[in-house]
């Protein structure tokens, strides 16, 4: 099967860039920029790709690919700090720009290359990054350009290397996809060879394998990506898998009734529901800070599942539905990637565990796991569900966690998704939810003064949850919502709405 392989210099966007590639049904794999050239080789890639980065090419410490890739005689794509690797390994400048660029910019094209085939004049692109090409190396021409930056995309045919500045891999390129497929098909020449159809082949085939006749024990919330593992391991494993529930507390209004009456039909003997509200909200009294939460709720949930696991035989094996974005915005294991956030099942795992993990889902976007459960047969009313935090309401609570605040927050989301769902909106946003802040404003309420808690509302649309803009909420519902929460929830008497966009802003709130 074909293959593009990314190097990964540490930008948020590598894996969005590999599933990207992915759409175009030709499989892509990601790599530390530090590989081994003889182990890149044996790889047998039809093309390569320098991801972005947060560095700097001229600092000190900053990461080099070993240019020996570049002698490979394979095509090879510089995205942002990738194309600044390259202008540096060939001897061209790369220096701070006194006018940095984040967002959009008009790309204007300046003369016909391949990979800007098809590609209108002034397109859209977006571009984030501090520093810029000053000095292009010697057999490298221009072919475009931006207000900003005077080397938007060089090109050396002879070499058969490219740069682009600006990132295609996001959403906001408005002509970002064709960028790449006139590179992996018409530079490289890669043929389509990926589907979620060889995905599940090849899950199923890599889970018996390593599991053998072991016992896996699951970390079931009822969301799309645990329920897409489960259904993914219960066909690999049969009688061999349990899935366990674990009510923390932090869970939405009449979740846990809808998450046991979906799974016990399902999986009899072998769904364990578990409710330790007590124990979470305890560990979390009078913690504020969004990372300490997430670690104590990751601490808590391992050790609740090897307490669970003593139970059964030859247990030996945790799976949980961590995806991408998730091990993305954690912690990076393949590149110099900056921490944006632990999720409680990556960055919040603790370091000592009993059991291994298994991860099926961890080289998938939310949008390739929903095709992944159509496939294996997930109820429909579950894969078109918003995503919903590991840590759930514990961080949408901005600051410390009361059981009193938890069941004020639940009414409040509860009416939001109530209104989205009964105007038929609901399909129409990546994920909508309400955030408790900690803070207070006065209110007037039957001619009484109040002073009272300030929800805020926040409704994203996104393709991948890696880049999202705010909804554009009509505002007859809007007002809607709002007058439901104040009147109906006892304790906000102010609600405001999120418009901040990804980047800058992360999705949730914590």
């Amino acid at each position: 099967m074909d293959k593009i392989i990314i190097l990964d210099f540490g930008s948020q966007y590598t894996q969005l860039i590999a599933r990207k590639i992915r759409e175009s049904k030709i499989y892509s794999e990601i790599v530390p920029f530090s590989i081994d050239i003889d182990r890149l080789k044996a790889m047998n890639p039809k093309g390569i790709v320098l991801s972005g980065g947060p560095a700097s090419v001229y600092e000190d410490n900053a990461p080099h690919a070993d240019k020996k890739i570049f002698e490979m005689g394979i095509p090879i794509l510089g995205i942002c700090y990738g194309m600044q690797e390259i202008t540096a390994q060939f001897g061209g400048k790369v220096v701070e720009a006194t006018a940095k660029e984040y967002g959009k910019a008009a790309l204007k094209i300046d003369g016909f290359s391949v990979l800007l085939e098809g590609i209108e004049n002034n397109s859209v692109v977006w571009m984030s990054h501090g520093d810029k090409v000053t000095v292009i190396p010697d057999g490298f021409k221009s072919v475009a350009h931006t207000d900003n930056s005077e080397y938007a995309v060089i090109e050396n045919l002879e070499r058969r290397i490219w740069g682009i500045q600006f990132h295609p891999e996001v959403h906001h390129s408005e002509r970002g996809m064709d960028v790449l497929h006139n590179f992996i098909t018409k530079i490289c020449h890669a043929e389509k060879g990926w589907s979620m159809e060889k995905f599940i082949e090849n899950q199923i085939n890599e889970i018996r394998k390593r599991v053998g006749n072991d016992k896996v024990i699951l970390g079931l919330s009822g969301g799309v990506d645990s329920t897409v593992t489960c259904f993914l391991l219960k066909k690999a494993l049969g009688d061999n898998l349990y899935s366990i529930y674990i009510d923390t507390g932090m869970m939405r209004k009449g979740e846990t009734n809808l998450i046991n009456s979906t799974f016990r039909p399902l999986l009899g003997d072998h769904y364990v529901s578990i409710n330790e509200s007590k124990l979470f909200i305890e560990r979390l009294k009078g913690i504020e800070n969004p990372e300490k939460k997430r670690k104590i709720i990751g601490e808590t949930f391992i050790r609740l599942f090897e307490r669970t696991s003593a139970k059964f035989k030859n247990v030996k094996y945790l799976a949980q539905g961590t995806l991408y974005p998730d091990v993305i915005e954690s912690v990076s294991v393949l590149g110099p990637s900056k921490t944006i956030k632990s999720h409680h099942n990556v960055g919040g795992l603790p370091e000592k565990m009993s059991l291994k993990l298994i991860e099926p889902l961890r080289m998938l976007f939310k949008d390739e796991v929903r095709e992944l459960g159509k496939l294996l047969g997930v109820p429909d009313k579950i894969i078109r569900r918003h995503p919903f935090p590991g840590p759930g309401l514990a961080i949408r609570i901005i600051g410390n966690i009361t059981e009193s605040d938890l069941s004020i927050l639940r009414e409040a989301d509860a009416i939001l998704l109530e209104e989205l769902e009964k105007n038929g909106l609901y399909d129409e946003i990546w994920q909508a939810f309400v955030v408790l802040l900690p803070v207070k404003s006065v209110g007037v309420m039957g001619d009484n003064r109040t002073y009272e808690k300030v929800a805020a509302i926040r409704a994203v649309v996104s393709v991948d949850g890696m880049t999202a803009n705010f909804y554009h909420l009509p505002y007859e519902i809007m007002e809607k919502i709002s007058d439901r929460i104040i009147n109906e929830v006892s304790g906000i008497n102010r609600v405001v709405y999120d418009v901040s966009s990804k980047p800058p802003s992360t999705i949730e709130w914590e």
